[in-house]
Order: structure tokens, then C-alpha cells, then sequence
């Protein structure tokens, strides 16, 4: 299976079936941003701290894997120049439509977070990368393209999984049911009974990774990061919540 290809439309679904992650923001949100209040998330509940960003008015920020709306517009209305790259052609329609109501600019490019190819090195100065690569394969890949293309000094803002929830049986997990049942690193292609994912492939749901702390984590440094700040996030709806974070989001800098 080709994940890339598949992913794409799963998440063109996602923006027909209304998925959180889709939904533009409303002319108000951008308003305020335009005042330079504005509040946006990595992962799912808390907001990414006002100090872990650089001055925002002429800088280039690169919104990857951003799609739907969300981050990227309301950047821009902060005073950034934004590219928002994403696999899904339906999500960057949404931040074209964003864009459009609201007379921004904003630049969007359909790609794989794994090849950011289009893209020049040392071009932006910042990357956003909200939970997203728990539905990449190769997430070291990932990091070395965010490398190449951040200029020295540069900052990597990302949400990723943590690894601990993919241990779980995540259709009993569905059900309240905490029951170990998975090795980590975790994919949805070789973790889950036939049964399971068959009947998730029939939904048209995305495929997921649960991809290591050495990867997640030790990979950013690999690829030539140093990771200046961390925090943990819940997944409320999860019954994980009451005794660990489901998410990690960490800031980078190039070195």
C-alpha cells in the first residue's frame, strides 16, 4: 500500500465529514490575530506558549502537514509570510478559502512531508508541524527535510503521539478498555488483526504510526536539532487521559 497516496484521500474525507482538524477559523479569530492575540495548538488542548515563537511580522514560516483552515491564516494574520504544505488537496482548500475571505496572502503547496523537494534549502525560519506524523511512515525522513529547509538558528515547532497510546488495543480503547496489546513502533499496516484493519481501510480512516521516542525525539537531534523546550498534552476523549499524556510537543532550534 502506498501510504502517501492513501492518506491523501482519507483526509480529503476527513474535510467532507467535518473532522476538528478541518474547519477554517472564523473572521473574529483572524481579527484578533491581526492584533497579535492569537492562540494555536500543536497537539490538542494547550496552546503553544507565546514565547516558543519568533517575532512573527516578516517571517517566513513554513505550516507542514497544517492544512485545513487553522494555523497557517491565522500566522499570516499575525504578519508572517506562510507557506502551508500538506498532503491533502481538500485541507489546503480550506486555507485558500480562508485566505481569500479575509484577504490574506498565503502561499499552499500539495506534497509529502517526507520530500519537501519543492522547497529551497535554508528558505524559512520557522517550521509549525501540529500532530501529524503520527500518520507519516518515516518520520526521521521528516526531520531531515525540516533540517535542510530551515535556516541556521532556525525553529522546529512540532505535536507528536506519544508512543504509549499505540500499546493499547485502540478498538477497546474505543470502549473505555485499557488492554496492552501492541509493541512499539506500532503501524496500523502490520500491528492490527486483518479483521481490524480491513474494517478500518472500509471507513476510509487514515493510516497511523506509533513511531519511537528515539525517533520521534532522537531523530530531530540526528538531524541536527536541539530541542530547547517540551511539554505533554492529554487526549481527553481517551480513557489514557487519567493516568498518561497521549501527546508530546517539543520546540527545536537548527543548529
Amino acid at each position: 500500500m502506498k501510504v502517501h497516496s492513501y492518506n491523501k484521500e482519507a483526509w480529503n474525507k476527513q474535510v467532507e465529514t467535518g473532522n476538528r482538524w478541518t474547519q477554517p477559523v472564523s473572521p473574529e479569530t483572524i481579527a484578533k490575530a491581526r492584533q497579535g492575540e492569537f492562540s494555536i495548538v500543536l497537539t490538542e488542548n494547550i496552546p503553544v506558549p507565546k514565547h516558543w515563537f519568533p517575532t512573527l511580522a516578516g517571517a517566513d514560516v513554513l505550516c507542514l502537514a497544517s492544512g485545513g483552515g487553522q494555523q497557517g491564516p491565522i500566522l499570516a494574520a499575525a504578519g508572517a509570510r506562510v507557506t502551508v504544505f500538506d498532503n491533502s488537496p481538500s485541507q489546503l482548500k480550506q486555507d485558500r478559502f480562508v485566505a481569500e475571505r479575509e484577504g490574506l496572502t498565503l502561499k499552499t503547496i500539495e506534497g509529502d512531508a517526507a520530500d519537501l523537494s519543492p522547497l529551497e534549502a535554508e528558505s524559512f525560519d520557522m517550521i509549525f508541524n501540529p500532530c501529524s506524523t503520527v500518520f507519516m511512515e518515516d518520520v526521521r525522513a521528516v526531520w531531515r527535510e525540516c533540517h535542510r529547509v530551515l535556516r541556521p538558528g532556525g525553529i522546529l515547532m512540532t505535536g507528536s503521539m506519544n508512543p504509549v497510546h499505540y500499546i493499547f488495543d485502540l478498538f477497546k480503547m474505543d470502549e473505555g478498555i485499557l488492554e496492552v496489546a501492541h509493541a512499539i513502533p506500532y503501524s496500523d499496516l502490520t500491528s492490527l488483526p486483518k479483521e481490524d484493519l480491513d474494517e478500518q481501510l472500509e471507513k476510509g480512516l487514515p493510516i497511523e504510526f506509533g513511531h519511537s521516542l528515539t525517533d520521534l525525539l532522537g531523530g530531530q537531534l540526528d538531524a541536527g536539532f536541539v530541542i530547547t523546550d517540551l511539554y505533554e498534552d492529554y487526549m481527553l476523549e481517551s480513557p489514557l487521559h487519567n493516568y498518561h499524556p497521549s501527546f508530546i510537543a517539543t520546540r527545536a532550534i537548527k543548529r
